[in-house]
């Protein structure tokens, strides 16, 4: 299992289609710099055996602001002998309220994908 920590922003992602955790998956965090739109990558990581990596921000680390996780499906499909719609995930958020814990999973297919937060 992936060491998730206490971080203040995490992520996992599960692959629908088979309904496993999606492991070796690359994902990165940047976050918009104003006067922008810039974006600035603040981190890579890729997912563990269980879909789960270290936290992206570390406890004190969140600040507000504009928020970016790529998510490199393209790779991880073609990996696994499958053609892909997308050729990667963005998923734009804000915080408001960096001591508050986000959790941003990302439930991916093929063709489709789904993300919400969590808790």
């Amino acid at each position: 299992m992936t060491d998730t920590g206490n971080g203040s922003l995490t992520t996992h992602v599960l692959n629908t289609a088979t309904g496993l955790p999606a492991a070796g998956l690359a994902l990165g965090l940047a976050r918009m710099q104003e006067p922008g739109p810039r974006w600035t990558e603040l981190v890579q990581r890729w997912t563990g055996e269980d879909g789960r990596c270290g936290p992206l921000l570390a406890p004190g680390q969140a600040k507000p602001g504009t928020y970016k996780l790529r998510f490199e499906t393209a790779k991880y499909w073609r990996d696994l002998g499958q053609d892909s719609f997308y050729p990667f995930v963005e998923v734009v958020f804000t915080i408001a309220d960096p001591a508050q814990k986000l959790h941003l999973p990302l439930l991916i297919s093929p063709f489709s994908y789904t993300t919400y937060r969590g808790s």
